[in-house]
């Protein structure tokens, strides 16, 4: 089981604080966006004198309330497609247990959320990658790359729309590629769209239940955890039509009994959160993206290409190791009292060696904290080079 990339210096940092060392967190996808109003009152207005379980696939009136909500966005589920999970992170392993058995191979672009690696880890399962590049933005390969990595052993092709940790959007052209290729090979397409309330361009929003002729191949993996800055409640959902797929999911839901009571209580009146609160989000996001990514541009020997959604960059650094360079910021440096922890690319690559010296990094701190961390980063490059000459 590897490592997670994002938590693993979590020691380096806390060991900085405890010398007094302020560390700005651009490590993780932890908004610091306040959670909505009415998903808080829900949660101060619980009154229930037991705290009971709910139906394993959680409460109809939630996955009714999600029903409404993905069809706003061209997506037309019943709440019997929808089984709600403990975060979406459950969501991915569960589709993964009812879909693969060991042995059996997945094919993501690389880099990837580091997470899809211990989860199929867990189940036995093998991932194959085709390579994306920093230097094209990450932008999906060709068909020939795919085919040349499908074995009789492959199950699966993986996406997440937007991407974390690039932060790239897959266009229509590309989406129907992709649809292709599970349609040619009867593949099921998993596909992580947490992010799709952050997409910075004019082009549509295009989901994996949006290209016809693959309706029963489809699973999507959703949370509210960033939407709503509710990564604490551990509320996701896994939707699919494929009724077997569903069945089967289903027994391991059985397994672990129920997803959180209160989650789901804070998850469905966050649900009704006024239009004016996601829009406000998403500008505030816009927002500190530009500001980033002209900031990371400006610092000599730094590049990183323009993310079109969620809220991640992966940046290129001019260091010989990268992950050196991280646990170092945070053991060895300190810019007037503070450092910055972010994390190695390298975790979310397939291969060892591969991302060495980019960095992911997560937007999700506001502009004046971002800025004095762009400081953090632009001085530490400077004295890390001049050590390591």
């Amino acid at each position: 089981m590897p490592s997670s990339p994002i938590r693993k210096l979590a020691p380096y940092a806390e060991a900085a604080k405890r010398n007094g060392v302020h560390v700005y967190h651009l490590n993780i996808g932890q908004p610091d966006i306040k959670t909505p109003e009415c998903g808080l009152e829900a949660l101060r207005n619980v009154d229930r004198s037991i705290l009971e379980y709910s139906p394993s696939d959680g409460y109809l009136s939630l996955r009714t309330k999600m029903v409404k909500y993905y069809a706003e966005y061209g997506i037309f589920l019943s709440p019997s497609d929808i089984i709600v999970t403990t975060g979406g992170s459950e969501a991915v392993l569960f589709a993964f247990l009812a879909c693969l058995s060991p042995g059996d191979e997945i094919i993501v672009t690389d880099p990837f959320y580091a997470n899809y690696m211990a989860f199929a880890i867990s189940v036995g399962a093998v991932i194959k990658s085709v390579k994306t590049s920093i230097e094209d933005g990450f932008r999906l390969p060709s068909i020939e790359a795919f085919e040349q990595q499908i074995t009789e052993r492959t199950k699966a092709i993986l996406i997440c729309n937007p991407n974390n940790p690039t932060g790239y959007l897959y266009t229509r052209e590309e989406m129907y590629r992709l649809r292709d290729i599970v349609k040619k090979h009867n593949l099921f397409l998993f596909s992580d769209e947490v992010y799709r309330e952050f997409i910075y361009t004019g082009m549509p929003y295009i989901s994996a239940f949006h290209l016809e002729g693959i309706e029963e191949n489809v699973v999507l993996f959703d949370s509210v955890s960033k939407r709503y800055s509710e990564c604490g409640i551990r509320i996701g959902c896994l939707c699919t039509k494929n009724r077997k797929v569903r069945d089967a999911v289903m027994k391991f839901c059985q397994a672990r009994l129920s997803p959180p009571l209160i989650g789901q209580i804070v998850a469905e009146a966050s649900i009704d959160v006024q239009k004016t609160y996601l829009q406000s989000v998403y500008e505030e996001y816009l927002d500190r993206r530009n500001f980033l990514i002209d900031g990371l541009n400006k610092i000599p020997g730094v590049y990183s290409p323009i993310p079109m959604g969620a809220f991640y960059t992966v940046a290129k650094l001019p260091v010989d190791d990268a992950e050196k360079f991280c646990i170092w910021c945070l053991r060895d440096f300190q810019y007037e009292g503070s450092t910055v922890m972010m994390a190695p690319a390298s975790g979310f690559y397939t291969e060892p060696g591969e991302g060495k010296q980019e960095v992911r990094i997560a937007y999700v701190l506001n502009k004046e904290d971002l800025g004095k961390a762009l400081k953090c980063l632009a001085e530490a490059l400077k004295q890390y080079n001049s050590l390591n000459r």
